[in-house]
């Protein structure tokens, strides 16, 4: 958002050469100017050559790699192919291992609405302190590290919340929010109990700064929260593994069955006390465009969808909870974060109208870009 003003300057420097740009398209890979592999990414996520925009004594060299590392432009949006270095390192520093996320132990039941007590440990929900220290739990999130859980921009900014609702707490470990700690009767009426929930203080909220509430497509609607402290993963709180591999970052999972998950809680304080599930199926993009077209909304590739069976849908999911799917990475078999609930018809759960997510795989770079050690 600060850089807003800095955009006509960016459109002259680097759309002078743009009939030699890159024809890589936005959140794809591509080749920068030094034949690196990257990524490409809004201009305002790529701090390297952001920085290089921003130094008024860069050389003539300089500015032709700028000019050459166009990749896409879309509306006001200039594209450039980044290599993240340090991305990469905060990938590996601050990210689980594909040992530590991704686990859910689903394998003792088929079907149904309502989650086993140690099924998806890393739905978390955001608390929000209301007028007259009123608390509440209005939207989702999903933990990706010790330090961090991952929800939508219009949960934590902007017209999505009331202007006197602050987003102060998440939640982690819940499955029955009328007990604690919660306990599942097994076939064998033996108890299977999980530890006691967890509380943590939010430290501070990062979200995308080219979100816009007021924007009818929904686009980066995405966002970080950083807890107050690291928490310990146990059998009912670990992470969800992301999307960064690069064969998996610029997949929709197209006809392939996803799971959303979570309380249902929505802005409007409609929920269920049990931690629910629904399978859904990932449309063709250019489908899902089509169907919201009429309506004004206008789609691109950093979102996907999926669902559209009459009263399913993330209906059961919790607006900025996770959308997960099984996949194979490095020879595990281990849930990843497809994408992040953002919207949908009104009411949910219409058949033939599909819930619309922001795609984690297109905002990997973004995301280890913000976490902070």
């Amino acid at each position: 958002m600060k850089y807003s003003k800095a955009l006509p300057l960016i459109a002259v420097i680097l759309t002078a050469f743009c009939i030699q740009c890159s024809v890589a398209k936005a959140n794809q890979p591509c080749r920068n100017p030094n034949n690196e592999a990257g990524t490409c990414v809004s201009l305002l996520e790529c701090p390297p050559l952001l920085n290089l925009l921003k130094n008024v004594g860069r050389t003539q060299a300089e500015t032709m790699f700028l000019q050459h590392s166009q990749c896409d432009y879309v509306g006001s949006t200039v594209y450039v192919c980044c290599v993240l270095q340090s991305g990469s390192r905060f990938l590996k520093a601050e990210l689980p291992t594909t040992r530590e996320c991704g686990k859910s132990f689903d394998n003792r039941i088929l079907g149904g609405n309502v989650t086993r007590i140690d099924e998806y440990p890393w739905v978390a929900l955001i608390e929000y302190t209301k007028p007259f220290n009123e608390k509440g739990f209005h939207c989702g999130a999903a933990l990706i590290s010790k330090r961090y859980v991952i929800t939508a921009a219009h949960c934590v900014t902007g017209a999505g919340i009331p202007a006197d609702w602050r987003p102060t707490g998440i939640r982690l470990g819940e499955w029955d929010r009328n007990t604690n700690p919660d306990c599942e009767r097994l076939i064998n009426d033996q108890y299977d109990c999980a530890d006691p929930y967890i509380d943590v203080a939010i430290e501070k909220i990062t979200a995308h700064p080219m979100y816009r509430s007021n924007d009818k497509n929904h686009l980066y609607d995405i966002a970080l929260i950083r807890l107050s402290r690291n928490i310990e993963y146990t059998d009912f709180v670990s992470p969800v593994c992301l999307p960064v591999q690069q064969e998996l970052r610029s997949r929709t999972f197209e006809a392939l069955k996803l799971d959303v998950t979570g309380f249902g809680t929505t802005e409007d304080s409609r929920s269920s006390d049990l931690k629910l599930k629904a399978g859904v199926d990932a449309w063709n993009l250019e489908d899902c465009r089509r169907k919201y077209s009429p309506k004004g909304v206008f789609l691109d590739n950093s979102q996907m969808c999926a669902g559209g069976v009459e009263g399913v849908d993330s209906c059961r999911g919790d607006s900025g909870g996770p959308l997960v799917i099984k996949q194979r990475v490095e020879n595990r078999d281990v849930y990843v974060l497809a994408g992040v609930v953002s919207f949908g018809p009104t009411p949910c759960g219409l058949p033939g109208w599909p819930g619309v997510y922001t795609r984690v795989g297109a905002y990997v770079d973004w995301i280890s870009n913000n976490l902070e050690p």
